[in-house]
């Protein structure tokens, strides 16, 4: 499937959630252990429960797992024939407040919603900024994604940095959470991306493999470290520019500021970064889109694949680099 702005909107009954049972109701389950020498955590994400193992590592040490009979510890060993019993709570309050913040929503079913995210829009509540986030915009439109993976982010498997626009998938139930954040962890989500950077490089086409951690010299920053985790980057110079290049770029994962710190590693920071590179005369914000997303639909299996043009401010500073050569 290809769409850049079709909209599907089902008729959702928020109040149940894809079990049939009432979202408001508390959930009980028990399981008599059929393995043994196994974390208790890693039992229980076994059990298509409808949880991901965060979620139910919190359930565990919030006091809601008994391991025969006994408040349990998430790294505990389940052995054969033990009793585990698990309840998941109502939802709670939560501070996170529904806001009618414009969005584009690109498609929407039972499961998920795919939206194209304009820059400047934080994808979640965090410090100094509580509110006009994607989470609170989401929560108004798709009410059934309140507590799905968290409470702060619900519904949310990945993200992109505010000032990044683009295509992002959220969930809006615990399996297709879990599902999703699989798809994810084993790198079967295609994320393309365009960029324009600063320079010629050197490739037309490669691959940066260069691990990313917390910078040493500035803990707000992620940069290139010996021993930080695994990261990698496919990239494909798509046209030469004035002191630049129109870049495609897919990540392999998905670490923080990954395609920025990688670029910037290379000598070639995006155009308009002024946390890894310089600021721009043409740009209030780094060049990067988030042009493609490729998955397995959590329920059907159907391959589901989105497009986004780039928007008005970056085909603007495009199409002035393009001038520039005349």
């Amino acid at each position: 499937m290809t769409s850049s702005n079709a909209s599907v909107n089902p008729s959702i009954n928020p109040s149940i959630n894809p079990s049939g049972r009432a979202a408001t109701a508390e959930i009980r389950k028990e399981f008599v252990a059929d393995v043994g020498n196994i974390r208790l955590d890693q039992y229980l994400a076994q059990q298509s429960v409808q949880l991901t193992r965060s979620r139910l590592h919190a359930l565990i040490d919030e006091g809601q797992v008994h391991l025969n009979g006994r408040v349990a510890k998430p790294a505990q060993k389940v052995r054969l024939g033990d009793l585990i019993s698990l309840v998941v709570p109502p939802p709670r309050e939560w501070g996170v407040t529904p806001e009618a913040i414009p969005i584009t929503v690109v498609y929407q079913d039972q499961d998920l919603v795919v939206v194209d995210k304009p820059a400047g829009l934080s994808v979640h509540p965090g410090p100094g900024h509580p509110t006009g986030t994607l989470v609170n915009a989401l929560l108004a439109r798709c009410p059934d994604i309140q507590g799905v993976g968290g409470v702060i982010r619900p519904g949310i498997v990945h993200r992109l940095d505010k000032d990044t626009s683009g295509l992002m998938v959220v969930a809006k139930n615990e399996a297709a959470h879990q599902h999703l954040s699989a798809q994810i962890k084993s790198r079967t989500v295609a994320k393309g991306y365009l960029a324009l950077v600063a320079g010629e490089l050197k490739e037309s086409s490669g691959v940066i493999d260069a691990p990313i951690a917390r910078s040493p010299h500035n803990r707000k920053k992620m940069a290139v470290v010996e021993g930080g985790k695994p990261a990698r980057t496919r990239y494909r110079v798509l046209e030469k520019l004035p002191s630049s290049s129109l870049v495609e770029l897919y990540l392999e994962t998905g670490r923080t500021h990954q395609i920025r710190v990688h670029l910037a590693y290379l000598g070639h920071p995006l155009i308009g970064d002024s946390v890894y590179g310089r600021r721009s005369s043409v740009l209030d914000r780094q060049f990067l889109h988030a042009k493609h997303l490729g998955f397995a639909h959590p329920s059907s299996g159907q391959a589901l694949d989105f497009r986004s043009d780039l928007p008005a401010d970056l085909a603007g500073a495009l199409d002035d680099c393009r001038a520039s050569m005349q």
